[in-house]
């Protein structure tokens, strides 16, 4: 399995960025999917979920009507569209991928699986 990210840079603050995961050996129908950042001395956090099929979507509230998650089935690829940047943004971000029945709950822990957890290389993004 293989969630391979793209789309990290630097930008100004209110600036734009896109990334995007493509899946590998796993499909979005049998597995949520999300975005996961951290910043240096922090504590991974959840940022944006996708619910297996990407039915539901949820978001962590520091992003919530500035970060949009599309998927697109035909590439297996979840895209997150950031806005608004802000310095606090800045973070390495991190694909993941699970089996999961409650998206939200996984958002609050995405360490946290009871089923095979993968996650994607990271890609920095830096907000100034």
């Amino acid at each position: 399995v293989q969630l391979v990210e793209s789309g990290g840079g630097s930008v100004q603050a209110g600036g734009s960025l896109r990334l995007s995961c493509t899946a590998i050996g796993i499909t979005y129908s049998t597995h949520c999917m999300g975005w996961s950042r951290q910043a240096p001395g922090n504590e991974r956090e959840g940022v944006a979920v996708a619910s297996t099929g990407g039915i539901a979507t949820f978001y962590a509230d520091s992003v919530k009507d500035r970060f949009t998650l599309t998927l697109d089935p035909s590439k297996n690829t979840l895209y997150m569209d950031m806005n608004s940047l802000q310095p606090d943004d800045a973070a390495v971000y991190y694909c993941a991928a699970t089996r999961c029945t409650d998206g939200g709950a996984w958002l609050k822990a995405p360490n946290l699986s009871p089923f095979p957890l993968y996650w994607g290389q990271g890609t920095q993004v830096t907000v100034s």
